[in-house]
């Protein structure tokens, strides 16, 4: 043993025990000789070492301490430490992992207001999109799970197409998935998903917005239903969104095109941006979710299941984002879009050709030059 090495004494210490005066749950040990009668603190006339017994058990008793206890000193006390054990620590992570997220809002406090004529417009679009073949008819979410025989991976398809579809074009998506199905074996599951590498599924989603991400998310997503639900994608709304990547548009849709479950209207931009330029809020709405609780609180339940579709196939061909098509749109002309812009556009002037004979008059007088040569 080394000499630097700090030597046990061979006096025996006794501990004196007494609950703090600023924490109950708190106790302090005095030490002392034992050959000494102990004496309280506030008699001491030199400050005594103080040893903190910190353990997460309520015993207290200083006949329970083992060699094996460590001891760490801290100035200008010591804090006296029970060993945790591998199980303990098992349950404070799970613990802190059971946390519920927080559930997402069904309704508002105070219902909002049914905007006026609201029912008439309705009915316009729902008459326009009759007539219009969108994007999102023929390459929506419900067209992924069409290629799939199982019902779990054909809800799981159309979760995982909805989850590619974030600020992404519905070709675009539609394309990604097909690409993704291919490349993981011809059958979209969540099984071919955890045992694809990600290089595999990035290269397939490279084509979509955030694709980097969302190859996380794909991922995790699959072995989160393996392990959590089953292999099957949950039914509820807070359960789908406790899934990385989810939010509660996509967990709307995924409840009625998977499960055929009306629970709420999925708002994505296009239902955002045109119930605004309708007016039906009585303050412009920043969030989809803001939008979303001001239409379930007055529009009727059984119009909640087609609201998303029609919207947003009225927005990808008549309300785009930017240079709404307001002349092809029949409630501008019925006065039902305090937005719609009906001044005609202008249409670009056209240069007028003259002729030949008019350039050669404007053009001034005519200047022959010619070269005289001379025979030398």
């Amino acid at each position: 043993m080394s000499s630097s090495r700090r030597q046990v004494s061979g006096a025996v210490t006794r501990l004196s025990a007494r609950a703090s005066p600023y924490h109950s749950a708190v106790t302090l040990f005095e030490a002392g000789n034992a050959d000494q009668p102990s004496t309280s603190l506030s008699s001491s006339p030199k400050p005594s070492k103080r040893i903190k017994l910190e353990v997460e058990s309520k015993t207290s008793n200083i006949s329970d301490w083992t060699p094996s206890t460590s001891l760490r000193r801290t100035s200008p006390t010591l804090k006296l430490e029970e060993p945790v054990s591998e199980e303990d620590t098992s349950l404070r992570v799970k613990a802190k992992s059971s946390k519920k997220p927080k559930p997402i809002p069904q309704s508002l406090d105070t219902p909002h207001p049914a905007p006026p004529r609201w029912k008439e417009a309705y009915d316009s679009i729902k008459e326009m999109r009759a007539q219009i073949v969108a994007p999102v008819d023929t390459m929506g979410c419900e067209q992924a799970q069409h290629k799939e025989k199982d019902p779990k991976n054909r809800r799981f398809a159309v979760l995982v197409s909805l989850m590619l579809s974030s600020q992404t074009k519905d070709e675009v998506t539609d394309a990604a998935v097909e690409k993704l199905r291919a490349a993981i074996g011809g059958t979209l599951s969540v099984a071919a998903i955890i045992s694809a590498d990600d290089s595999t599924i990035s290269t397939a989603i490279a084509k979509v917005g955030f694709w980097r991400r969302k190859t996380g998310y794909v991922k995790k997503t699959a072995l989160r239903l393996r392990d959590d639900f089953d292999s099957e994608v949950p039914k509820t709304v807070d359960e789908l969104c406790s899934l990385p990547g989810v939010g509660p548009k996509m967990a709307f849709l995924t409840l009625l095109v998977a499960w055929n479950l009306n629970h709420g209207i999925g708002v994505d931009v296009h239902v955002h941006r045109i119930t605004n330029r309708l007016g039906w809020h009585q303050r412009p709405t920043k969030k989809p979710e803001e939008t979303r609780l001001n239409l379930q609180s007055w529009l009727p339940i059984e119009l909640h299941r087609e609201i998303n579709h029609m919207l947003v196939g009225f927005g990808q061909t008549i309300c785009v984002p930017v240079g709404p098509k307001c002349n092809s749109c029949t409630l501008s002309t019925k006065g039902l879009c305090p937005s719609a812009n009906t001044t005609p556009q202008k249409s670009p002037k056209k240069r007028k050709r003259q002729s030949s004979a008019n350039l050669e008059r404007e053009s001034g007088p005519k200047i022959d030059i010619a070269i005289e040569s001379s025979d030398l």
